[in-house]
């Protein structure tokens, strides 16, 4: 897939197009960019159409602007799907790929076809314990991105794959993540615990590996209890 700037945005997508087949749009976890998804692009290549992004600070979007905040991503992800043509997609998110997900179907529901979201938590209902012990490990992993590119890649390859050959692909990625591209992180905040969770007029899908660390399982555990319509795995 060729890339695509958005124009008055840093943003680059990519666009994989079947014809009159259904949109999918994937959005990648912290630190990588959107090569994360390589295989699921194979994957429903032919089947389905393909948007994916290269989240603000990540890739091909590292070269943001002055003011240019994380909270801005449902904004151009719209735009990029007004440019496109797009009316309405299904959307897969991992970990901050997750929490944009969410604010996207929180800011615009008529545009999502279904959500599912993996190694994430409920940003509608974020309990104030968990949010707290997240921010201490995101502090952490950003101390340690500070003193050394290489050695937070290093710890955070553990954290977010469980092969050797996904942790490979996540180093090659984390490594090559600007140090100054953190600042653009800073926003998360703002989207948690700002909206409530209407009546969802399309599927959701949530999850996450079984080796992932116990407050991600409590997470999902957690979101399933307050949203009993969902389907919910564990992979």
């Amino acid at each position: 897939m060729e890339p695509i700037k958005l124009a008055n945005s840093p943003i680059t997508y990519f666009v994989g197009r079947t014809g009159q087949a259904e949109w999918v749009l994937f959005l990648h976890a912290a630190f990588v960019d959107h090569n994360m998804f390589r295989a699921q692009f194979a994957y429903f290549a032919g089947k389905y159409n393909i948007l994916a992004v290269d989240i603000i600070g990540h890739g091909q979007s590292a070269a943001g602007q002055k003011g240019d905040r994380i909270d801005q991503m449902s904004k151009w992800l719209s735009d990029i799907m007004e440019t496109e043509h797009i009316d309405k997609v299904h959307i897969v998110g991992v970990s901050l790929g997750a929490v944009l997900a969410q604010d996207f179907a929180n800011r615009y529901p008529h545009a999502v076809s279904s959500l599912a979201c993996f190694g994430g938590y409920d940003i509608n209902h974020f309990d104030g314990k968990m949010k707290a012990e997240n921010s201490a490990k995101q502090m952490l992993m950003m101390l340690k991105a500070i003193f050394s590119i290489k050695w937070f890649a290093e710890a955070n390859k553990k954290i977010s794959a469980y092969t050797q050959q996904a942790q490979k692909e996540f180093f090659d990625m984390n490594i090559r993540f600007p140090k100054k591209s953190f600042m653009y992180l800073a926003a998360l905040d703002s989207m948690v615990n700002q909206y409530e969770t209407g009546q969802r007029k399309y599927p959701l899908l949530i999850g996450c590996g079984k080796f992932d660390i116990p407050m991600e399982l409590e997470a999902v555990k957690a979101w399933e209890r307050s949203e009993p319509d969902c389907t919910a795995v564990l992979f």
